[in-house]
């Protein structure tokens, strides 16, 4: 295994981890389901957000510390995804498929996002 493939795998692992970590251990209730609201969801999707950027400028600032500013590309993709997705969810149970669908989707959008950074942290994506 080459030192650049050990290096993208392990940024991998830390995002898929910052991702689980972020998206379903620190996520409070409040968080959760405050982000769904038609009113007051401002707050409680920054705060969600905010944790994920933490992540993402720790990650980078380990892997490539030029890619500081990935922290807040990922606010306003990770504030994007999640708002839409509480928009076209709003209302649904965890008892219609639908529910798992759109949270298979965000996890998916999630996980793409974390995968470009993987490729620029890595230095597989040029920059200049």
């Amino acid at each position: 295994m080459t030192d650049g493939f050990a290096t993208l795998i392990a940024i991998y692992i830390a995002f898929v981890a910052k991702q689980f970590l972020c998206d379903f251990l620190l996520q409070t209730t409040w968080m959760a389901r405050g982000k769904e609201r038609s009113a007051g969801w401002l707050r409680p999707l920054a705060t969600h957000v905010g944790i994920h950027a933490a992540g993402t400028l720790a990650i980078a600032l380990v892997a490539a510390p030029q890619f500081w500013f990935l922290a807040l590309v990922d606010i306003a993709v990770h504030a994007g995804i999640d708002r839409g997705k509480a928009l076209a969810s709003r209302g649904t149970p965890p008892t219609e498929p639908r529910f798992w669908w759109l949270l298979g989707a965000d996890q998916a959008l999630h996980q793409l996002t974390h995968f470009a950074y993987v490729l620029l942290l890595a230095g597989l994506i040029r920059t200049d």
